[in-house]
């Protein structure tokens, strides 16, 4: 099921559906929401970044060394560095490098 809204009501993360109910909860010490593509959400926490599905599981973590957060679009999400814009899906597989 796609994902609508991430809201942070006191120290969670609530993952709201596109039925607009809640179907996950995740403490907000795993980290500082970045974004939120269709099906996933991406949190940064010290030096990694960790994408969660809409059930709050865990599908991938990458260093922060690989760029700064740009954006969350559809199935995937953006990091900036240096001249260069690199794509990574939902598990943080790099899927495409484009210059900035």
């Amino acid at each position: 099921m796609a994902i609508s809204d991430v809201q942070r009501k006191g120290s969670y993360y609530y993952i709201i559906d596109s039925d607009g109910k809640r179907s996950a909860t995740l403490s907000v010490s795993n980290g500082e929401l970045m974004g939120a593509g269709v099906d996933f959400i991406i949190l940064q926490k010290g030096s990694y970044y960790y994408t969660y599905d809409e059930k709050a599981k865990r599908l991938g973590t990458l260093s922060v060394s690989n760029g700064d957060f740009k954006n969350a679009i559809g199935n995937s999400f953006n990091l900036k560095k240096g001249s260069y814009i690199y794509t990574f899906d939902r598990k943080c597989k790099k899927t495409g490098t484009r210059p900035a």
